[in-house]
């Protein structure tokens, strides 16, 4: 088992009824929407990731990223996309229940992220139903957004995770 873990941001309403090491796919309710939150992104991160990762000019070079499609410096879509999946580690995918995911069925970045923009992550359950093949699992289907202060949605994404089912009580 995985010592708990040190988690620096919170959840922005109503949160799930257990914690995340003690979350089961019995806990993943259709129709159930959280957020977690909130991190600033700073032009440093930005170009940081980018220069590893995506080293686009508009991802690494603000003066190149200011004459350029976008107006200035952005953050690469698979940076969204990594402080996405942090917020979802920390807070939402299940601690010990977690089998992995087979993968995502869209994925999209319907705005820049900026320097400067403070991001929240919204979930939604849409489908939480157990395997046919493996009674000892379930399968849940989560429509992801990753939002800015003003809302606008800088990633959106629907994932697929495989949970195990709570354990029988003694």
């Amino acid at each position: 088992m995985r010592e708990p873990r040190q988690v620096t941001t919170r959840a922005l309403g109503p949160d799930f009824a257990v914690g995340p090491a003690e979350r089961y796919f019995e806990d993943y309710v259709p129709g159930a929407i959280y957020e977690y939150g909130e991190r600033t992104v700073s032009e440093h991160e930005i170009i940081e990731f980018a220069t590893a990762f995506d080293p686009q000019d508009f991802h690494v070079d603000a003066a190149a990223a200011a004459a350029g499609p976008f107006g200035g410096l952005i953050a690469s879509g698979f940076h969204s996309a990594a402080l996405a999946m942090r917020l979802l580690a920390d807070h939402y995918v299940s601690w010990v229940a977690s089998l992995g995911s087979p993968g995502l069925d869209s994925l999209a970045w319907p705005a820049p992220l900026r320097p400067g923009d403070r991001v929240r992550l919204r979930t939604e359950v849409l489908e939480a139903r157990a395997s046919s093949s493996k009674p000892d699992r379930g399968i849940v289907r989560t429509q992801v957004q990753l939002l800015t202060g003003g809302d606008a949605v800088v990633l959106e994404a629907t994932i697929v995770n495989l949970l195990a089912r709570r354990p029988a009580s003694p």
